[in-house]
């Protein structure tokens, strides 16, 4: 009986300590950081990291990085190195230097980690549902919001918030790309418009009207500025999807395609010499010329993948990664393709894979 009893007492007071460090852990990532084994990685080098959005509210989110030079694949990267899980849905990643950052967008955080080791360093809280982060130099980045009707300003080198600016009358901001002084930011969720910002004075200085939900925006070797716009219901042509460019000195779009009743294009792309376009729709991959009259008729790539999800173009070598989604519940799949279509390799990465990040900043 006794015996019994010293049994059931030590079990209890075993649970107490595991729930007491298991909510330590919870409220403070830094106590992992402390006495966690960290894992050792070299990620010196040919790099590609993938970022897994994981399940809504699942908390499941993780970082895959893949050597492009011996085509090997490790996932779940950050909390092997770190003991850490990411959190919940992990948006985009950006490499500033020698750190990146990771977007976690129901997790109103952004993680920074060493792109050399995969150690965590760092992170930048006080968001609401960030999306992704702009670097204009060492002391400013821009981060664009779901839900705060603002842009958030941060410090890097402080990994602190420094200021915002209001964008309240816009129900997102989404992707940014600069042209000199210039931020030309996408206000996605039902809106229309692209937002300009002087990085200098950070204040909204024009705003573009556009097709509807902007979201993609990359600028070309000829310093256009490029806009995919998805399409919503209703509205008859007002509502089809479009790609347009912007002329960013006159801040006028120059050029519109439509697209047909129906289509949905996502995850616009540019390659690395800024002289192609691509982007996913349906279950194939469009390329498309940045001098082109018109859209493309035909697909540069038929797949008879399931989820068509993300895209990546290295701007090093013209290598295309598209990933599947899968059933949304497991590991995703990457498919690399050479940059004439040529299929490479296919590997899998983490839950629900939807954006491409390289390891040496590009």
């Amino acid at each position: 009986m006794i015996f019994n009893v010293k049994r059931s007492l030590f079990r209890g007071l075993s649970l107490i300590l595991l729930l007491y460090l298991f909510s330590g852990c919870m409220k403070d990532d830094s106590w992992v950081i402390d006495h966690l084994q960290q894992g050792k990685v070299d990620l010196s080098g040919g790099s590609l990291f993938v970022v897994n959005e994981g399940n809504f509210m699942y908390g499941n989110a993780t970082l895959s990085v893949y050597d492009t030079l011996k085509s090997a694949v490790q996932n779940d990267l950050f909390y092997k190195v770190n003991g850490l899980p990411l959190g919940d849905v992990a948006e985009s990643m950006t490499i500033w230097k020698t750190k990146g950052y990771i977007v976690v967008n129901n997790s109103g955080k952004i993680y920074v980690m060493d792109t050399g080791n995969g150690k965590y360093t760092g992170k930048i809280t006080g968001l609401t549902s960030p999306r992704f982060i702009h670097f204009v130099n060492d002391q400013k980045a821009y981060v664009t919001d779901l839900y705060a009707g603002k842009i958030t300003i941060v410090n890097p080198a402080t990994n602190l918030i420094t200021g915002s600016i209001s964008c309240s009358s816009h129900s997102s901001t989404e992707e940014m790309v600069q042209f000199g002084k210039l931020l030309f930011v996408t206000c996605w969720s039902g809106d229309k418009t692209v937002l300009v910002i002087d990085t200098e004075t950070d204040q909204i200085v024009s705003e573009i009207t556009t097709g509807v939900q902007p979201c993609g925006i990359v600028k070309d070797r000829y310093n256009k500025i490029w806009v995919l716009c998805q399409s919503l219901p209703g509205n008859g042509s007002a509502s089809l999807a479009q790609l347009q460019r912007i002329d960013p000195i006159t801040r006028t779009i120059d050029q519109s395609f439509t697209f047909p009743s129906g289509a949905k294009p996502v995850k616009l792309s540019l390659d690395g010499k800024g002289e192609n376009l691509f982007y996913l729709l349906g279950k194939d991959l469009f390329k498309m010329a940045v001098l082109a009259g018109h859209l493309p008729e035909v697909p540069f790539l038929s797949m008879q993948s399931k989820v068509l999800y993300g895209l990546g173009v290295d701007p090093a070598n013209g290598n295309i990664y598209i990933s599947d989604a899968l059933d949304y519940q497991q590991p995703g799949m990457i498919a690399r393709y050479s940059a004439t279509g040529r299929l490479l390799h296919t590997f899998k990465a983490g839950i629900i894979p939807g954006r491409f990040c390289f390891g040496d900043g590009r």
